[in-house]
Parts: structure tokens; C-alpha cells; sequence
């Protein structure tokens, strides 16, 4: 099984960052027969229909990831009650039929949804705008158990995330992410 995860945040070092690769060593250590990837991306252009076909090699790649994968793990920081213009733009690349005969690679794929955010609601409205799109373009979304960390910064050793009380919460979604995917290979 081969698990892509998605960061919301192209700062260096983010807390959605240093979440997913808390994630993938959950992932490591819990099941070791999933692969892992966090997702490059910082190199994604702004949607931009001139340029849509032949997609420029940046979004080919992303696409191909996504393509590969048997599950998303969306991990996205909330600004403003809402998530990232950047990740809005890589998602509506992503919304965008690969070709006349290849359509989205979105429809039917698996998606798990966390964040972590300084602010006392974690990213759950980001969360919920990310439903609402990704419902739109048929991703397979696991509703439950979602994790939406907030006053981050009290996770946090010497700039380092230490999810000293949410660590639980992330296996826990872990171990259901990795279910639902089962579940959903076996139909």
C-alpha cells in the first residue's frame, strides 16, 4: 500500500510538515508494509489554462504521484477559517482532466484529513472547506476519525513538534486511514 501525503504549508519546517513526518513514522512503526511519501510540490505553477496542455512537468509529476497512490493524507495548516491559496491552486490542478481521454486523478481516491494550527480550533474549518472541495471532485473521503491539532505551539520542543499529548490521536488515524484503504481495495 503506498500512502502520499500532502502538506498544505511550503514553509520549510512547518508544523503541518513536521505532522506528516511524525505520520510516516507511525506509519514505519505500526505498518511497515505501507510506503510513505511526503509530496514535493513548492514547484507546482498557478493554474493557468494557456498552459493546462501539455501540462508543464512540475504538475505531470504531482499527478503521476497521486495517480500511484492507493490513499492521500492531507496534512493543512487553517488561515483565516480556511486552507492555503497554495493548496487551492495544486488542487485545481489536480481537478483538471489529464488529457480527452484521462480525467482527474482525484475521483474515487482515498483522502485522510489533519492539520495543526497555533489557533484554538486546529484546522477544522480548513478541514471542512477541504470536505466540501474534495467531496465536489469524488475523493474518497474518511470522514472520521479526522485530527485537528490546535495551540500547536504547546506541542512544541526547541522548534521541533513533540506531540506530547496528540500522538495517540495520530495513530489512531493512522491505523483508520490505513483500514480504509483496505476496505476500499477489497471491493
Amino acid at each position: 500500500m503506498k500512502i502520499l501525503a500532502i502538506v498544505g504549508s511550503l514553509r520549510k519546517a512547518s508544523y503541518n510538515l513536521q505532522l506528516a513526518e511524525a505520520a510516516g513514522t507511525v506509519l514505519a512503526k505500526n505498518h511497515p508494509n505501507v510506503e510513505f511519501e511526503i509530496l514535493d510540490w513548492a514547484d507546482v505553477p498557478l493554474m493557468n489554462q494557456d498552459i493546462e496542455h501539455p501540462a508543464p512537468e512540475p504538475v505531470a509529476r504531482v499527478r503521476e504521484k497521486v495517480k500511484q497512490a492507493d490513499g492521500i493524507w492531507l496534512f493543512s495548516p487553517e488561515y483565516n477559517h480556511f486552507f492555503p491559496g497554495t493548496l487551492k491552486n495544486l488542487l485545481d490542478w489536480l481537478s483538471r482532466p489529464v488529457s480527452e481521454s484521462e480525467g482527474q486523478v482525484l475521483r474515487g481516491k482515498p483522502f485522510a484529513l489533519a492539520g495543526a494550527s497555533p489557533g484554538m480550533s486546529g484546522t477544522a474549518h480548513a478541514q471542512d472547506h477541504l470536505v466540501t472541495m474534495l467531496s465536489f471532485l469524488q475523493a474518497d473521503i474518511m470522514n472520521a476519525p479526522r485530527l485537528a491539532i490546535p495551540h500547536i505551539g504547546q506541542q512544541m520542543d526547541g522548534g521541533k513538534l513533540s506531540l506530547s499529548s496528540s500522538a495517540p490521536y495520530l495513530e489512531k488515524q493512522a491505523a483508520a486511514f490505513v483500514g480504509f484503504i483496505e476496505r476500499r481495495q477489497a471491493l
